[in-house]
């Protein structure tokens, strides 16, 4: 049975819901070999790795090779990739890239598989169709979070300065970083990190402000004016002594290892919630998530409930129907659920969810409670960002560290951004 789906609908025909006696594995050919590709730092790995050895225990005959890197280095190696022709079967798949990769052909439409082989069921809707483009499933997401900040609880405490709550703002949040860093309890740190050149951070930050990062039709959604005052913010906190100078971000290469908080240089930091588990095995110190602040009193709340990834099938694979089995194996079967935890997103599948929910330890309820809390600080899913939105982050992170390095001004900051991602979209 196939199914159609698009960004307005998703029509689930006649799939039943799924149910745990249901998941006996299929035959396939002997000495079936997948290779999977996933960015994420040591913990993933270790548990990516489990389920895997898991899946091989259950299907004799498949042998599976995975490989891991950092976010800043998984884009650049898996473009080599496929543009070699040697992508691997099993691709993890960005919210902010998919609609690149699918429109060159790179991954498989899977909806062909559904229900038989790729049973979503009891999958919320909503976030199925975030895998979906131009009417087409290309990916299954592999849980669900929301954008954070990290909070370094024991060095709040130290510096005698209390924990933000739903209703801070970013002027008075600036002020605390500023205290904490003033109070000097830890030589070297800092109140907060940089986050001018986060891109969910500046998405969350234009959301409150009735902005976009992208139009639906794939456009800009903001202006320098919001470009040139978010940079402008930053500066005040650098000048102020509120967050990390642009030496010390530079450190961050945009994973859970070289964040500013992870390295003792500032005591919060920005994130999504299903890292947490991994931030508070790198930490000894106790770690709290926290919304992302207010730019006002009565702002509404930039976040939203998202895919934390997905995994996508490469429509180079020789071994297409042990991919698909494989993803639907690492989503709905309640052992690997319990191996994942919550390290990458709260289960799409509502039985995964419930086995998860019982087994959490202290940690892993963290994020939970997190997403589930939100309140009115969380929105409606915005469009999948188009073509180049990848090019787009990398201007903004570029121009950020330019504008802090003081080798331009925030206002010219700003409309080199506007100018540079209007190009990269035009081109796309």
């Amino acid at each position: 049975m196939t199914f159609s789906i698009n960004r307005r609908g998703f029509m689930a025909g006649g799939a039943s819901l799924l149910t745990l006696s249901a998941m006996g594995a299929p035959a396939f050919a002997a000495d079936s070999r997948l290779r999977l590709i996933w960015w994420g730092s040591q913990p993933r790995a270790d548990r990516t790795n489990k389920v895997s050895e898991l899946y091989k225990a259950k299907n004799s005959g498949v042998s599976i090779t995975g490989e891991f890197l950092g976010w800043g280095d998984y884009w650049p190696r898996l473009a080599t990739q496929v543009a070699g022709k040697n992508a691997p079967d099993v691709i993890q798949m960005d919210y902010r890239y998919i609609v690149e990769y699918a429109g060159r052909g790179a991954l498989a439409p899977l909806e062909s598989y559904m229900p038989s082989k790729l049973n979503l069921g009891d999958f919320d809707q909503a976030q199925v169709e975030g895998g979906s483009v131009n009417g087409h499933l290309y990916g299954v997401s592999l849980g669900a979070n929301s954008a954070a900040t990290v909070i370094n609880t024991t060095a709040f405490q130290e510096a005698g300065i209390d924990l933000p709550t739903q209703a801070t703002t970013w002027e008075e949040f600036g002020k605390m970083a500023a205290e904490l860093t003033k109070a000097g309890k830890r030589k070297g740190m800092f109140g907060m990190a940089d986050g001018s050149g986060n891109e969910p951070l500046f998405e969350n930050y234009l959301r409150q402000r009735g902005k976009a990062l992208y139009t639906a039709d794939g456009k800009i959604a903001f202006g320098a004016e919001e470009a040139s005052e978010w940079f402008d913010m930053w500066n005040k906190f650098r000048d102020a002594g509120a967050c990390v100078p642009a030496d010390v971000q530079a450190l961050d290469k945009n994973d859970v290892d070289t964040n500013t908080v992870t390295l003792g240089k500032s005591a919060s930091g920005y994130a999504h919630s299903n890292q947490f588990v991994a931030y508070q095995q790198m930490n000894k110190d106790k770690l709290a998530l926290s919304n992302y602040m207010r730019v006002a009193k009565d702002s509404k709340g930039g976040h939203y409930r998202k895919p934390s990834m997905f995994f996508s099938v490469s429509a180079q694979s020789k071994a297409i129907e042990q991919a698909v089995d494989y993803v639907n194996f690492f989503v709905t079967n309640p052992e690997a659920a319990a191996l994942l935890d919550v390290e990458r997103g709260i289960p799409e599948s509502k039985a995964m969810r419930d086995i998860v929910a019982t087994k959490l330890d202290a940690v892993g309820k963290i994020p939970l409670e997190y997403v589930s809390g939100l309140g009115d600080l969380a929105g409606k899913l915005p469009p999948p960002p188009p073509s180049g939105a990848g090019e787009g982050e990398l201007a903004l992170r570029n121009i950020s560290e330019q504008v802090g390095f003081a080798q331009m001004t925030p206002a010219d900051g700003g409309k080199q951004l506007v100018d540079e991602i209007t190009r990269i979209l035009a081109r796309g």
